[in-house]
């Protein structure tokens, strides 16, 4: 089913952060939620590598680890984190304030941790996380994914145990949405935004 919003003029754009464990189907929403609102997706900046397919300011922003501690520093980030001990992923406060000031949607699909942090320094985000409809039916939907080997699929669903619980008593989201049937989680989610859209618009 493809869901189509029309945008009035005058609303305001909104940073919208969708979180949740590996075989939730936040991934399949997140795409849902950018094709109904023709929304932007956000560019992190990493100190990664640059692979020789991969497109600066496109796929991510390439920055040396000098440039993202000073950025840090330098209150640049909505959120950031340093992933597997190695590499440090961040979301430009920057980057955002250009796609808002459009009037557009911003997309941002991160874990609780850069939630709360969003919170934190956005508190004005529309902040949501998708639960599985119980712990059976996400250790079977990780199984079934057909990506993991056992113990890879048991850490999993460890930390997936451990993100919800997190998510849940942080307070950083505002809305849950359980994703029992993926159709109804997706219009669920898409008329959240509508509904923080229709409020933020400004008079003409």
């Amino acid at each position: 089913m493809r869901y189509n919003y029309q945008m009035p003029e005058q609303e305001q754009g909104i940073l919208v952060v969708i979180s949740g464990p590996s075989g939730v189907g936040k991934t399949t929403i997140v795409h849902k939620v950018r094709d109904a609102f023709d929304a932007v997706f956000s560019v992190s900046a990493t100190t990664r590598p640059q692979s020789s397919s991969e497109i600066d300011g496109q796929d991510y922003f390439f920055i040396t680890p000098e440039e993202f501690n000073t950025k840090i520093k330098n209150g640049e980030f909505l959120e950031h984190a340093e992933v597997f001990g190695c590499h440090q992923y961040g979301t430009l406060k920057k980057s955002v304030a250009e796609v808002l000031s459009s009037g557009r949607i911003m997309l941002l699909d991160i874990d609780v941790q850069g939630g709360i942090q969003i919170q934190t320094n956005m508190p004005e985000s529309v902040r949501i996380f998708i639960l599985p409809p119980n712990e059976d039916e996400l250790l079977h939907r990780l199984k079934t994914r057909g990506r993991d080997d056992v113990d890879s699929i048991e850490r999993r669903f460890r930390e997936a145990k451990s993100e919800i619980k997190l998510a849940k008593e942080s307070g950083a989201y505002e809305y849950f949405i359980v994703n029992d049937n993926l159709e109804l989680a997706i219009a669920e989610t898409i008329a959240i935004i509508q509904k923080v859209r229709s409020k933020t618009a400004t008079t003409p």
